[in-house]
């Protein structure tokens, strides 16, 4: 997909999760939430120093890591996720590929985050309490091995 670049920035409240082998049928799933975060690679320096030099520290890239993609959502009774978060606490962790795909005020795509060799490793059910007015929220963390945009070179 290209990019569709534009002089005033998207909003942040347009966009859907599409993640692909999780369903029986081998459909890609695609879910609307409330809120997306963890679209982030880190890549610690390492420091060190020579004996030879003055006192300064020499810094290289270490590592990458890429922390686990978090979504929110109201319950709304679908029970896809679930059912693959339960599948990998019995022993067979299902890798998958999925997207996070942003969209216009015309709900037209114009930007992708694909993730690589994703599987769920943590649920949470909302807080339940008769005194509050809101809505019941579940969360799913996904952990990954890859973050790119498509258009990238």
């Amino acid at each position: 997909m290209a990019l569709v670049y534009r002089d005033d920035p998207y909003p942040a409240y347009n966009f859907e999760l599409v993640i692909n082998g999780v369903s029986d049928d081998g459909r890609a799933v695609r879910g609307s939430f409330s809120e997306v975060s963890g679209l982030e690679v880190d890549m610690p320096p390492i420091e060190y120093r020579t004996g030879t030099e003055d006192i300064t520290m020499r810094k290289g890239p270490g590592l990458k890591k890429n922390p686990p993609l978090v979504f929110k959502r109201g319950i709304i009774a679908d029970l896809t996720l679930w059912n693959w978060m339960l599948e990998a606490q019995r022993g067979k962790v299902r890798r998958v590929e999925g997207s996070i795909v942003l969209l216009d005020e015309s709900r037209q795509e114009v930007m992708r985050w694909n993730f690589r060799r994703g599987w769920p490793s943590k649920w949470t059910g909302p807080s339940l309490n008769a005194k509050n007015n809101e809505v019941a929220m579940e969360s799913l963390e996904i952990s990954h091995e890859g973050l790119e945009i498509d258009g990238q070179k």
